[in-house]
């Protein structure tokens, strides 16, 4: 059976689903533009973190049903190149049309798999239709050049081509936006696409699979769930996949670097994790600062976000008033049902992962250099629910809390006496994602934006993403850019013709 001839699983479009009507259905992976089963018949539980009940069953992809993807984006390849850039561009308007259809379903549906309140992931799926609309806005604009030449009778220009087939890899934290919008601009420059979702989270890829399959030409989109190891590692290493693109951890994102490298030559960006500082200079608006220091941590969705500025720099002057405000407002936040829509903050993704926070949350309790602001325990109730943590370090940042992602709603703050120590503290880990810098006066502003070492800087501003405003690292944050042309460049290689008269 082709997914385009199943009939709406959720009845009216765009309507919330119940838990029933997720639980008594078949989920299946799109391969080839049909719904598929795995090849061992292997299933994973799909376990809703808000109250740790098993939701579902999903297919559990392996590297057979990457294969079987490979070659159905491999037969799919050459039509699609041949296909027009406009006929492109409205593909990607029909799957944010379908997306925007069925908005409310999605989002109830990654609130569910993800544990992200159901706001946030309102937005998520917003975000992506902007996205997939930005991109397809995008597509006279994907073009080569003329070079000059000395010889009248010759001329000199450039081609872009698609790579061919692109293995896409997107993380947990915005399960719909990122399986959306990520598949925008390698379709747009000709590719075919095999998404591997992330193993939590894959209810919304798969969904969108369905609403693609009667949009997209079979075999252009191929979504295949399953766990880094068997899934992702085939994908990586599959030697007619030339082009990877990751997002996930700076852990990962190196072993995905070396796994491709050792199958072939292929071209690899990622978008990795960060340690990120906000520094507030002693003049700074204090209130903007504080209202900035708590979005950039994106507690929304519980601080699950490589952007996140989880390393809160203030100049000594300030620095009791800040961090005092700032542990108010966190302790202030509602911790609760992500399907309320009065909750600020849901539960961390999985068991795993709240094992994780949860550990550094008890390494930061156990540090004599460490003071408990806010937060500091979890909610006794089923779910993955850690409080919103904020520890101060009168004395200087130093220990695993200052140094490592902890990619959860823990944030950690320090005084810093001059701008030099600042900016010294701020570059001082490997990592170089984001920065966000608190100051009224331009001269402490643009020398911060120079001398940070991040691949996106706010100025008085954090957290917020601006379409066409290459977001990406450097340093152990990543390589490469998304969300711009940067991003649809990236899906092409340069060709050279000369032509001689």
């Amino acid at each position: 059976m082709r997914i385009s001839e199943l009939s709406n699983p959720y009845g009216a479009t765009g309507a919330r689903p119940t838990a029933g009507e997720i639980v008594d259905r078949t989920w299946r992976m799109l391969i080839g533009g049909a719904a598929t089963e795995a090849a061992s018949g292997d299933t994973m539980d799909v376990i809703n973190p808000a109250d740790e009940t098993v939701v579902t069953r999903i297919p559990l992809g392996g590297a057979a049903d990457i294969d079987a993807a490979v070659e159905a984006a491999l037969t799919a390849a050459p039509g699609w190149a041949a296909t027009s850039m406009a006929d492109r561009a409205r593909v990607l308007v029909a799957l944010a049309e379908a997306i925007e259809a069925h908005g409310e379903e999605l989002a109830w549906t990654d609130t569910i798999d993800n544990g992200s309140p159901i706001g946030v992931m309102q937005g998520d799926f917003r975000a992506a239709v902007s996205q997939l609309r930005y991109f397809a806005g995008l597509a006279l604009q994907l073009r080569g050049e003329t070079i000059p030449m000395s010889d009248h009778d010759a001329l000199d220009y450039t081609l872009r081509d698609p790579f061919g087939v692109v293995g896409r890899i997107v993380p947990w934290n915005h399960p719909l936006l990122f399986a959306a919008a990520r598949i925008a601009a390698p379709l747009l420059a000709g590719n075919t696409v095999v998404l591997k979702p992330a193993e939590a989270t894959s209810l919304s890829a798969l969904r969108l699979g369905e609403l693609a399959a009667g949009l997209v030409p079979p075999g252009v989109l191929n979504i295949v769930p399953g766990i880094g190891p068997d899934a992702g590692e085939r994908l990586v290493t599959h030697p007619d996949v030339p082009r990877i693109a990751f997002t996930g951890s700076s852990t990962t994102g190196r072993r995905v670097q070396a796994r491709a490298a050792s199958a072939a030559v292929k071209t690899v960006t990622l978008e990795l994790g960060g340690k990120n500082p906000l520094i507030v200079f002693a003049d700074a608006d204090v209130h903007a600062a504080v209202d900035g220091a708590m979005a950039g941590m994106n507690f929304t969705w519980q601080g699950q976000s490589c952007g996140s500025t989880s390393r809160l720099l203030v100049h000594s002057s300030l620095y009791e008033d800040v961090v005092t405000e700032v542990g108010r407002r966190m302790d202030a936040m509602r911790l609760g049902d992500p399907a309320d829509p009065a909750t600020d903050i849901g539960p961390l993704v999985s068991a795993e992962h709240y094992r994780k926070v949860t550990s550094y949350i008890r390494a930061g309790l156990s540090d004599p250099a460490l003071r408990l602001v806010a937060g500091g325990s979890a909610l006794h109730r089923p779910g993955y629910y850690v409080r919103p943590t904020l520890f101060s370090a009168p004395a200087g940042p130093s220990g695993p809390l200052f140094q490592e992602e902890i990619f959860g709603p823990v944030l950690v703050a320090a005084p810093f006496e001059s701008y030099d120590q600042a900016i010294t503290e701020a570059n001082a880990l490997p990592y170089g994602l984001t920065a966000s810098v608190w100051t009224t006066d331009l001269h402490t502003a643009m020398a911060a934006a120079r001398d940070l070492r991040a691949g996106y800087v706010w100025v008085n501003a954090s957290s917020a993403h601006f379409p066409g405003a290459a977001f990406g690292g450097v340093r152990n944050s990543g390589v490469g850019r998304e969300e711009g042309m940067e991003e649809l460049e990236s899906y092409t290689q340069p060709k050279n013709v000369y032509v001689r008269f």
